[in-house]
């Protein structure tokens, strides 16, 4: 089949995109944050440590694609509000398994889903077509942008 000519599209139009983007993003976890008292990002690492008990901190980092400095600091967070548990494995003293407590589980019966947010969760419905397409596309706009690298490791909700 031959190439299919895209018709044509302005900057504007794509910006417009973007600005709903961002707004159904931040419309999202401010909603998060109104009924739960916590940021979108540590409701979604609630979320995970609930879905799988027992979850270490380097596993939830993995799990949430972000660094494992963000996901300690994460986690140091919930600690401290009493949210979740750890406790050292007895294998290896450096690790620690994590455990939703039960003012954990109470926020998260509070929270609309999707906890990891509505990015992710849409990007999930995409075929691996329009998918493909997308990353093609960002990946010119990227370093047109001059974009942080690191800022790839970083939760939406906290941008």
């Amino acid at each position: 089949a031959p190439d299919v000519v895209p018709e044509s599209v302005s900057p504007p139009q794509v910006l417009r995109q973007f600005r709903m983007v961002f707004g159904a993003v931040r419309s999202h976890f401010r909603q998060v944050e109104k009924q739960a008292g916590i940021g979108g990002a540590q409701a979604w690492a609630l979320s995970l440590v609930q879905r799988q008990p027992g979850l270490g901190v380097t596993e939830l980092a993995q799990a949430m694609d972000i660094h494992q400095s963000t996901a300690s600091n994460l986690v140091r967070q919930l600690l401290q509000r009493g949210l979740l548990r750890s406790e050292k494995s007895p294998q290896d003293r450096r690790s620690v398994h994590l455990y939703l407590e039960p003012a954990g589980a109470a926020v998260l019966q509070t929270l609309p889903g999707p906890f990891e947010g509505v990015l992710p969760q849409a990007l999930q419905q995409l075929s691996p077509e329009a998918l493909a397409q997308l990353h093609a596309g960002l990946a010119q706009l990227l370093p047109l942008l001059q974009a942080d690298l690191a800022a790839g490791g970083v939760p939406l909700a906290e941008l």
